[in-house]
């Protein structure tokens, strides 16, 4: 399943004499055409006699010179007009084999060779694979290759994944299967996740957390994390409130649950950060068990850090510091800033900075939803808050 990136493409090659006669006949039987290149795509030409000269499309004709982007030194171009492959004369052979990794043009690297079976990139340093199995006959191929999610995936987990059966994409996303298992019949998610980090959901996997769905499987491909999650069966709090804000007292349930979940991830010898509390990854079931969704951006938290490596979150319920700004990184206070966002969109059906919850509950939302992380409550902590309101 491991197919590096290779390029069987056209030769630039001169128009001969008879070519250049046909194209100006053909120019001059139109009052105007459209020459379809770049970067004026679709502009109108004056149909007059053109030499094109020696770089041109052997597909389509397009004058590759007046392309966007296209030098002589290229080692091959993309047509701008038709799409098709070419190679520079200059490289002797007729494919050109591309870096893995960063893209780079390995045929024109000193020493390379087709026959080496294994190129080093000189320019990153990746060691990708060379021969007739890696090989793309047209760009759309190609394409659909570096998408592909099983890409790199080994045998025996191709085979493992076989066990799962593709029933039907969830609410249109192609990131979000609904499968079957071909033994059992029980129904799960394959998600292919694209931002993730491996270790939580191999910890997960192990060591299962109270309301939220179980890891039954992980694969990871060149592409994507390839994950297998119990379907929980429920509205998201997303859904439920096109209904309208809640009551204070239901508001009040499901941020104590969601604490729940969150004071079991933060207690951990390394707590995990979930760094995505907002609606629509909190779900109620029919029996009213409230479960949190989605770990995609969850992380480790690190005290050493002073800034996060990447900035991942949801607008609004992001944290200060989950988005660049203040002098720390996401701790687990900044689930706590989510669930101050989580609880005043319930009760209103609006962010604090449009309308504020009423009552004594906006001085808890307040302390949540502090600037500073140390001002806020930890889960423990929210969770005795809110009971204080309850009573």
């Amino acid at each position: 399943m491991d197919r590096k990136i290779a390029k069987i493409l056209n030769k630039m090659k001169p128009f001969s004499r008879a070519e250049k006669e046909d194209l100006r006949k053909m120019a001059a039987s139109e009052e105007r055409w459209t020459l379809p290149t770049s970067p004026d795509v679709g502009r109108e030409v004056s149909a007059e006699p053109i030499d094109y000269g020696d770089e041109y499309c052997p597909k389509c004709y397009a004058d590759l010179t007046m392309q966007k982007g296209y030098r002589s030194s290229h080692a091959y171009w993309t047509c701008l007009g038709c799409g098709a492959m070419l190679i520079n004369p200059k490289i002797e052979s007729d494919i050109v084999w591309i870096c893995d990794k960063c893209g780079a043009s390995l045929n024109i690297q000193p020493g390379f060779s087709e026959e080496c079976g294994e190129w080093k990139c000189t320019e990153c340093g990746h060691s990708n694979v060379i021969g007739p199995s890696e090989l793309y006959e047209t760009e759309d191929e190609y394409q659909m290759e570096l998408k592909n999610p099983y890409r790199g995936l080994s045998d025996e987990d191709v085979l493992a994944l076989s066990v799962y059966k593709e029933e039907a994409v969830y609410n249109g996303r192609e990131d979000i299967i609904v499968v079957t298992h071909r033994e059992t019949g029980e129904y799960y998610f394959k998600k292919l996740l694209k931002d993730y980090d491996k270790s939580i959901y191999l910890y997960l996997k192990e060591h299962p957390v109270r309301n939220m769905p179980k890891i039954v499987d992980i694969f990871e491909s060149k592409v994507c994390l390839i994950v297998i999650e119990e379907i929980i069966l429920g509205k998201t709090i997303a859904k439920l409130l096109e209904n309208g804000p809640m009551s204070e007292k239901r508001a009040i349930f499901i941020a104590k649950n969601v604490c729940k979940v969150l004071k079991e991830l933060h207690s951990l010898e390394i707590p995990i950060i979930h760094r995505d509390i907002k609606p629509s990854n909190i779900l109620i079931t029919d029996d009213d068990e409230v479960y949190v969704l989605d770990m995609n951006v969850a992380k480790w938290y690190d005290q050493e850090k002073s800034d996060d490596t990447r900035y991942m979150g949801t607008q609004y319920y992001a944290a200060p510091e989950q988005v660049g700004f203040g002098l720390a990184a996401s701790s687990p206070k900044t689930d706590i800033y989510a669930v101050g966002m989580l609880l005043n969109v319930m009760l209103t059906g609006e962010f604090p900075k449009e309308k504020r919850a009423e009552g004594p509950i906006w001085d808890i939302i307040n302390k949540c939803i502090s600037l500073e992380a140390d001002n806020r409550y930890t889960a423990g902590e929210l969770i005795e808050a809110l009971d204080t309101i309850g009573r």
